[in-house]
């Protein structure tokens, strides 16, 4: 089941094409029975058409990301803040038990599909970063799966590795969407994730892999983000990038973004740059 977010509310689309609006209600993706729940509405409804205009599908969620989960992210930050001293720690928490865990944004600062990502006015080297990106509930429970653009300042991150905060975390810096595929399976590691980046109508670049190249599963980086922390609203957790485009290039205002992940849809977004 897909499960849209519009101006009006929220739409479900079943795995039989079937699509309707959901009751109104408050914190419906924080509901430890989202998939009972959905399930339940099917019955007699009559099929509408989804708006052309969607929203984030997130509601009072904070969203929060994984690093340095695939190989190809571990080189990338390696080669970035090798000259700042900080290289090696990311080749050590890419091995280690624990993983690196941080607050990626707040609701106000997310954007859905259609809409503008930003670049920081400030750094001269910024990327997207698409990911898987988890439903989790406040009990810890994983709901469902969206897609998500984590936007990076790579020139600010690798100044110093402290200054993540400030390459990950302004105005515009994620995307979410165009749906949560609310399932109780485990997607499957042959589901692929996609990047295509466009520039005045011209491909610039375009990047593919699969689950089955992320180090840790799901329900790990999820028991360590609940390790003495508590979600009463739940929370977004995007699992990390296994795409970066080379070193020389970086996203400028105008660009179009497209993340692509099997089952779940295509998340498009413009670029713009905060003032």
């Amino acid at each position: 089941m897909l499960l849209y977010r519009t101006s009006t509310g929220w739409m479900l689309k079943t795995t039989n094409g079937l699509c309707f609006e959901v009751p109104p209600g408050d914190r419906l993706t924080t509901r430890e029975d989202l998939s009972d729940y959905l399930k339940s509405l099917g019955g007699d409804r009559t099929s509408s058409d989804l708006p052309r205009a969607l929203l984030a599908p997130i509601e009072s969620q904070e969203v929060w990301a994984a690093g340095v989960t695939y190989y190809r992210s571990r080189s990338a930050r390696m080669a970035e803040s090798q000259e700042a001293g900080g290289g090696s720690f990311y080749d050590r928490v890419y091995h280690a038990e624990r993983p690196e865990l941080f607050m990626k944004s707040t609701p106000h600062r997310v954007v859905g599909p259609e809409a503008a990502v930003r670049i920081r006015h400030d750094s001269k080297w910024n990327v997207p970063e698409p990911e898987l990106t988890l439903l989790v509930s406040p009990g810890g429970k994983i709901l469902g799966y969206t897609i998500g653009n984590d936007m990076s300042s790579r020139d600010i991150e690798g100044e110093n590795p402290l200054y993540l905060p400030q390459a990950k975390i302004y105005d515009g810096s994620c995307a979410l969407g165009p749906a949560i595929l609310v399932t109780r399976e485990a997607l499957a590691a042959s589901t692929g994730i996609h990047l295509k980046i466009e520039r005045a109508g011209a491909e610039l670049f375009a990047g593919s892999t699969t689950l089955a190249e992320l180090k840790r599963r799901p329900e790990e980086l999820v028991k360590f983000l609940y390790r003495e922390n508590t979600f009463p609203n739940g929370c977004f957790l995007m699992t990390g990038t296994g795409i970066v485009p080379p070193d020389s290039f970086t996203l400028l205002a105008g660009d179009r973004v497209e993340i692509t992940i099997d089952g779940i849809g295509v998340l498009r977004n413009t670029v713009d740059q905060l003032k």
